[in-house]
């Protein structure tokens, strides 16, 4: 009973998450259009991401733990979706080396910070239910979060240099962290499948 209470906790914030992504990957994605940024195209699309995996844990909440774990496979390879995105962000701003507006960048990248810290401490507490699919998603949050602090960083360094290379050094660097957390979230539901299966 206990446990089914926890999934309905979980349900509603993972519910929560997925809207507040899906609306500041709007207007992040707009953002990194109008001011030619690396960093906010690879965080916008992280968002959308975000939303992807919340929707989806949405659905598999109550599934038995083997389908579970494979939907936690999956989700790691949705975790790479946006480093491949910012690697193709990366080489068009590579033959157009245009810094982006340096304020413009840090204030979305501020916005950004407070939608996903609000995030990961709604998930903070949900992180072991579940298995991988409350991990994935509260690891996504947790990284996007130091993202969005590098992102204003970038900024400011931006706005005292103008320079390309903060943005996109930013830009690549939220592409090696889902990455490592797409690893880390194979890795753990490998386990998981490997338990749940006789």
């Amino acid at each position: 009973m206990e446990r089914q209470a926890e999934g309905q906790r979980l349900r509603r914030v993972v519910r929560l998450v997925a809207i507040l992504n899906l609306a500041y990957f709007g207007i992040e994605f707009a953002a990194a259009l109008a001011i030619g940024s690396v960093s906010l195209f690879a965080d916008s699309i992280d968002f959308l991401e975000d939303a992807s995996i919340n929707l989806l844990i949405f659905v598999a909440i109550g599934w038995s733990a083997a389908r579970r774990a494979r939907l936690g496979m999956l989700l790691a390879g949705i975790l790479l979706v946006p480093g491949l995105a910012t690697l193709w962000a990366a080489c068009q701003k590579f033959s157009a080396p245009v810094p982006p507006a340096p304020i413009s960048l840090s204030l979305v990248g501020a916005g950004a910070f407070v939608v996903n810290l609000s995030c990961a401490l709604m998930l903070t507490r949900h992180r072991r239910h579940s298995g991988t699919l409350a991990r994935a998603a509260f690891l996504s949050a947790r990284n996007d979060v130091l993202a969005n602090v590098a992102i204003v960083g970038a900024g400011l360094i931006t706005l005292l240099f103008s320079s390309v290379w903060p943005d996109l050094f930013v830009g690549l660097g939220i592409a090696l962290m889902n990455a490592d957390a797409a690893r880390e979230v194979y890795s753990a539901a490998r386990e998981e499948h490997r338990a749940a299966v006789p």
